[in-house]
């Protein structure tokens, strides 16, 4: 009650929650942006509402019900920080997965009042697979019609940018532009630092923050990344798009950047300049200062490459992507125009070591990445190095697989569980939906089979009997069948042995409203009596197909 009068004190008035006089509910809006250490299994079991505890305490216990059981709990949540939760304490779980192909046109044509530039820049993000696929996130939408409306008739068309770190280079271009010209003039509101400063400051901000997990940033925080917090108000106010001052509880000021891909593009963008500019890997601790030698840039990836595959719930994944293509010598003159001081026309020195010329380290960076798909065993990791291959321009693996795939050269041979991350790369970037999807079409392993588990996402019908599907393969299914994209109509997940695990996984998938499941095999998997209880309720749904 004390915790609850601190921050409503109308509440004041009350003694208790606890009876049937008054049903409660419990909203935690953003638990991903929640400073307090979520730990389940060790805090203490706290039942009596009147005592005393850490509110992380309180938290956990509210949770999973040994405080006010009969309250009602509702948590919005990024998926990492509900995957802390444990799953007893989990009754229904609704996914919100951003736009659907249908809804992606449609926004661009709402979006843009030229209907001929709009189709313009449709077909474009069309033409660019990975960008598409983005497209689900409405704000990369929002920044794509930013960034494609202001480009289209001041440059050829084979210029507009093809990859994310291109388009949120243009980006972060225009949103300064657009504060520069407004603010022109202007000393009230004008910040005294430069653009470089401003950027710079607020990557170190964004790239501290994201090792840490944290989204939201109190001026404590801001003073650390030395941003004076009067001049991070008038950023804020100057350039909203990216930087955003709100209100939390308490009245108490917070700051976040207006997404997290924005956060994670700034983040990469500083890594990137602290390695080619000030000679320093700030990615590893002890080597953060600047060296008397030169950094090469291929141990910068490298070190980038390692981390985000350590990382337990892929949240360094994006930053990996724009870090590696922030590289490219196509890039280099954009950052010239973000990262010199106004007035200055000189571009960025160029990260070239003595030993190696940036080419070079790309070219290291590229076969370190084909190695680390040989060799790593997560699914959703390798679909993500095949990304950031994309993103340093290298597709020749993905080549050799479509070529294999034209000449029907697989019937024939056992391909290596590498070679099956590459196949399911190429059949989820491809624009045409799979009829059939039959893992014992191809000759592999086991390890191989589970390689190939993301395609479900784009197929009609998945047969994936015997695979002995693992736990993260249940999670790839039920993701597919919870996507408001899925084509996924026919589903045989025969001869697998679930266990409860695994089935309950399924069932979060089955329970979704996006779900459009018709048919699902389920012989020979020897379910065990919770299994089939977990199942029965997911089918007596009143929404299941």
């Amino acid at each position: 009650m004390q915790l609850l009068q601190h921050y409503f004190p109308q509440l004041k008035e009350i003694k208790s929650v606890e009876g049937d006089e008054v049903k409660v509910v419990f909203i935690f809006d953003g638990l991903d942006e929640c400073r307090l250490p979520l730990y389940f299994q060790s805090n203490e079991i706290c039942c009596d509402i009147t005592k005393s505890s850490s509110v992380d305490v309180l938290l956990t216990n509210l949770i999973k019900g040994n405080l006010l059981p009969s309250a009602l709990v509702w948590i919005t949540s990024r998926p990492a920080a509900a995957n802390q939760i444990p799953p007893e304490c989990i009754h229904l779980v609704t996914e919100v997965r951003g736009f659907n192909d249908p809804q992606k046109v449609e926004y661009f044509r709402k979006r843009i009042r030229d209907q001929k530039q709009a189709s313009r820049i449709i077909s474009h993000i069309q033409s660019s697979r990975s960008l598409y696929i983005m497209c689900h996130i409405p704000v990369f939408c929002w920044i794509s019609t930013t960034v494609l409306e202001t480009m289209l008739g001041k440059v050829e068309s084979g210029d507009l940018p093809k990859t994310l770190t291109e388009m949120y280079t243009h980006f972060l271009l225009i949103q300064t532009n657009v504060k520069n010209l407004k603010y022109r003039g202007s000393d009230e509101t004008k910040p005294k630092m430069s653009d470089k400063e401003i950027i710079l400051k607020l990557g170190q901000l964004a790239f501290v923050q994201l090792e840490k997990g944290n989204l939201i940033f109190y001026e404590e925080e801001l003073r650390d990344s030395g941003i004076d917090v009067s001049e991070a108000s008038v950023y804020s106010g100057v350039c909203t798009e990216i930087f955003k001052e709100e209100r939390g509880l308490g009245q108490e000021k917070v700051y976040c950047f207006v997404h997290l891909s924005i956060q994670e593009y700034l983040a990469a963008l500083f890594v990137f300049h602290s390695c080619a500019n000030e000679n320093r890997n700030v990615l590893r601790a002890e080597e953060s200062k600047p060296h008397s030698g030169k950094v090469q840039l291929s141990e910068l990836h490298e070190t980038a490459v390692d981390q985000a595959l350590q990382s337990k719930n892929g949240h360094l994944d994006l930053f990996l992507r724009f870090l590696l293509g922030l590289s490219l010598d196509s890039i280099q003159p954009l950052l010239g125009g973000l990262l010199t001081q106004a007035g200055s026309r000189s571009p960025v020195p160029d990260p070239q070591t003595q030993k190696e010329s940036r080419s070079e380290s790309i070219k290291k960076t590229v076969q370190y990445i084909k190695v680390k798909i040989k060799c790593e065993s997560s699914t959703e990791s390798t679909i993500n190095l095949f990304h950031c291959l994309n993103e340093l321009n290298d597709n020749s693996a993905v080549k050799r697989i479509q070529y294999s795939l034209r000449s029907g050269r697989f019937s024939d041979k056992k391909l290596q569980p590498h070679q099956c991350s590459a196949l399911a790369f190429v059949l989820l970037m491809s624009e045409e939906i799979l009829d059939v999807f039959d893992s014992q079409t191809y000759n592999t392993s086991e390890a191989g089979r589970h390689r190939l588990v993301p395609v479900v996402r784009n197929c009609r019908k998945a047969i994936l009997n015997s695979c002995d599907l693992s736990e993260e393969s249940c999670e790839i299914v039920a993701s597919a069948l919870q996507s408001s994209n899925s084509p996924l109509r026919d589903l045989d997940l025969s001869s697998n042995n679930l266990g409860d695990a695994g089935v309950k996984l399924l069932c979060a998938g089955l329970m979704s409203r996006n779900c459009k499941l018709e048919r699902l095999g389920l012989n020979r998997c020897d379910l065990s009596e919770k299994s089939c209880e977990i199942l029965a309720s997911a089918l007596q749904l009143s929404n299941s197909p």
